[in-house]
């Protein structure tokens, strides 16, 4: 049977918008734990400890060798049975964990690169001279090096968070219902009609998140690059 592309009723598109908010809630887990764990390897790649420094290397090396899907059926299939020999049994758990899992392992490596490459870019100087003036180590980090490097990083960091949101679309491979998986759900309940109708409405919904995550991350790289500029003005 031949569906005339005109009578798709676009109403049953807004049924994936409901669906926006799992899939920035894997974002935010995602970010979190892989933000925590990157932030650890970067620290170990710039402090001077060989043992620690290596294992960060080959976390890294490894992690980008592997495709995301790839990781994202070992982390599925190979976690329960991996904790399951400590008695855990996560066989129950929501697949968001599976997701939020892959995706931090693999946007850690990331976001390792970006945490040290921010950091070596400020001039070790400054840390010195705050440490001249009686603040402590902590506080020097605090108030003169992580603003600065927070505007380094802002920008590789808002390109991370547009690729981590269009990877997180593979989450309905293993079952997760997002915004990809309620639009691969209103094809299977069309009968595969309208297959090109649904995944145009869903380019658009992707394009409009990556606009939103690319203008919330420009205002604020210039909100920090003003008030960097008076401070270094006084």
């Amino acid at each position: 049977m031949i569906h005339n592309h005109t009578d798709y009723k676009w109403t049953d598109l807004l049924d994936i918008i409901p669906y926006l908010l799992l899939t920035f809630a894997m974002m935010a887990g995602t970010v979190f734990f892989g933000g925590l764990l990157g932030l650890l390897l970067a620290r170990a790649k710039i402090k001077r400890g060989r043992i620690s420094r290596a294992l960060a290397e080959v976390y890294i090396y490894v992690t980008r060798c592997i495709p995301s899907i790839v990781m994202l059926f070992i982390v599925y299939y190979g976690l329960p049975e991996l904790l399951l020999t400590f008695g855990i049994d996560i066989n129950h758990v929501g697949k968001a964990l599976f997701v939020i899992t892959t995706f931090s392992i693999l946007f850690a490596a990331t976001m390792c690169e970006v945490f040290r490459s921010a950091y070596l870019s400020i001039d070790s100087g400054q840390t010195e001279a705050a440490l001249s003036v009686g603040l402590s180590g902590w506080q020097a980090f605090c108030r003169i090096v992580l603003p600065q490097c927070t505007i380094v990083a802002l920008p590789n960091f808002a390109n991370m968070l547009v690729n981590l949101m269009k990877e997180g679309a593979l989450a309905y491979t293993i079952g997760l219902i997002d915004v990809m998986g309620e639009g691969q759900l209103l094809i299977g309940r069309n009968q595969g009609s309208y297959v090109l109708e649904i995944y145009l409405a869903l380019t658009i919904i992707y394009w409009l998140m990556t606009l939103v995550i690319e203008g919330v991350f420009k205002k604020l790289e210039n909100r920090l690059s003003r008030g960097r500029k008076a401070l270094t003005s006084v």
